[in-house]
């Protein structure tokens, strides 16, 4: 009896996230891989001991998020964070609690920073989601602390003027899109809100991101804002 196709209707699973682990303790990393690993949806597809393997590794496997330690040999994680973040994500995960090294790590562009021993499995792994799907920014007790001050700190400016879509390239869907993710609601909100699938808002993000350039929900609100790209440094890119 001939065996029957697939139900096309029936739903895929989603691809799992893909992982490249960096730290140049080798026991430290070892543990990291195995913790990852109990996890269905998480995927290691590298390792790097410092920050030019992980440049090279990253070029390579094409993750969708780095885990970077901060303090490694030859190229440490805090001068590598901002060429590594324009590839993918990039969440720092480190026993360094040095505010300026926290400081320095968002305004380069990593998307979150975890210190070890102050989150679980299911913490980490819900990182992972987070950061991918652009919903989030991880951030340990001490870093969020650290991002807080900088935020109080900031002189307020001028509210920014919210931009036209045609005039960033962009249509009137992905205005109402970018639009609504710049009052801070998160994709599943978006959905509900304009009627649409996540999946769909998660669509219309990846192909705003690449008409705009940016590789962040954070650069691309900047833009609708009316921020150049020359100045989001000030944002922490």
């Amino acid at each position: 009896m001939p065996l029957s196709a697939p139900d096309a209707s029936l739903p895929s699973s989603p691809a799992p996230i893909s992982v490249l682990a960096v730290d140049d303790n080798v026991v430290v990393r070892a543990g990291l891989v195995s913790l990852l690993e109990t996890s269905e949806d998480i995927r290691v597809v590298g390792e790097a001991s410092n920050g030019i393997q992980a440049l090279n590794e990253t070029r390579r496997h094409r993750p969708d998020v780095v885990l970077l330690d901060v303090r490694m040999p030859v190229k440490d994680g805090v001068s590598t964070v901002e060429e590594l973040s324009a590839m993918t994500k990039v969440i720092m995960l480190t026993h360094t609690e040095d505010a300026d090294v926290i400081r320095t790590a968002l305004r380069r562009g990593a998307s979150g920073y975890l210190v070890h021993g102050h989150f679980s499995v299911e913490e980490l792994n819900r990182a992972l989601r987070d950061v991918t799907s652009g919903d989030g920014t991880p951030l340990s007790p001490v870093a969020a602390t650290v991002a807080l001050k900088e935020m109080r700190s900031t002189p307020l400016l001028q509210p920014p003027t919210p931009a036209d879509p045609t005039a960033l390239g962009l249509t009137q869907r992905e205005g109402d899109i970018l639009s609504a993710a710049a009052r801070g609601l998160p994709n599943k909100a978006i959905a509900s809100e304009l009627f649409l699938t996540e999946k769909t808002v998660k669509n219309h993000v990846n192909r705003i991101f690449r008409k705009l350039g940016v590789t962040s929900r954070t650069e691309a609100i900047a833009r609708w804002n009316g921020v150049a790209p020359a100045d989001m440094s000030n944002l922490g890119r």
